[in-house]
């Protein structure tokens, strides 16, 4: 597949602060629209967005009807099952840390099923990672929340928290066996489009489609567009393109903790010492899981 660009070194950190703020951005504009028709929008500016980019630039498309199909499909596990899940649960007041912690067990879940589907292998080292990565993060969210989580959601509300985790999981996985030389702009616009094809009728059927259009909305959907549907998904892709799935799964682990630091900064949010535990505790195991031999 050749050797990675230099630039791809520096696109862990970068991936991990951006796809943070993720969170912040859902927080932002849940309130103001359905989370389904928060999505709705997304996606179609998304889509539109990256066609244009695709037109514009001349950049490749896909080959074949059976390479877009492939594109698809990772989009709709790694954007539709995974957002959809997550935001569905934020909205209905689902503990964010109850959601960080079920989605947060997406590298182990990962790493399990790298090994027979990739042919990728994890020796101790990198196990030993991803046990002290998810004991940190469950620390961590222990220490944030703390009885919070006492207040368990109803079953939607679990069931929206581990079709994320499926989502997420099976996208990583499917994308960097089927689509690892997909075309970033183009494949972003088919998969995008894909979204919006099957939230269309989901969000007709289950929600009025008002939008507040508030400042804070505004901001909160051009952030999520332009900072994580287009530059934190394609150094996503680009780490799964040129590494292995489980090692860019375990990034995943630092999302709560950073999300966490950027709550502190904008909303004042408290974070307790346990937390602060939990967050050095998921940075060794992430360290161990990305280490090279």
């Amino acid at each position: 597949m050749g050797s990675a660009p230099a630039w791809l070194r520096f696109a862990p950190a970068l991936f991990v602060f951006l796809w943070s703020t993720g969170f912040i951005g859902s927080r932002l504009g849940v309130p103001y629209a359905g989370p389904f028709t928060f999505l709705l929008l997304r996606f179609a500016i998304a889509a539109a967005l990256l066609g244009f980019v695709c037109l514009a630039a001349g950049t490749r498309r896909p080959g074949t009807i059976r390479e877009a199909g492939h594109i698809a499909v990772a989009g709709l596990l790694v954007h539709g099952a995974y957002l959809g899940g997550v935001f569905y649960a934020i909205a209905h007041r689902v503990p964010v840390g109850l959601v960080a912690l079920i989605v947060g067990m997406q590298p182990l879940v990962t790493a399990t099923l790298a090994g027979p589907l990739l042919g990728e292998r994890i020796g101790r080292v990198q196990w030993a990672g991803f046990a002290l990565g998810f004991a940190g993060v469950a620390l961590f969210v222990l220490g944030k929340y703390g009885l919070a989580l006492a207040a368990a959601p109803d079953a939607a509300g679990w069931l929206a928290c581990f079709t994320g985790l499926a989502g997420i999981t099976a996208g990583t996985l499917y994308q960097k066996r089927y689509c690892a030389k997909m075309p970033l702009a183009a494949g972003g616009a088919i998969q995008y489009a894909a979204c919006f094809a099957v939230f269309l009728p989901l969000a007709f059927a289950t929600e009025t489609l008002h939008v507040q259009w508030t400042g804070q909305f505004v901001f909160a959907l051009a952030w999520l567009v332009l900072v994580l549907s287009t530059a934190a998904i394609g150094l996503l892709y680009s780490m799964i393109r040129h590494g292995e799935a489980n090692r860019t799964a375990s990034l995943f682990f630092l999302t709560p903790p950073v999300t966490a630091v950027m709550a502190w900064l904008l909303f004042d949010e408290a974070v307790t010492p346990m937390a602060l535990a939990g967050m050095a505790l998921t940075a060794v195991g992430v360290a161990l899981v990305t280490r090279r031999a």
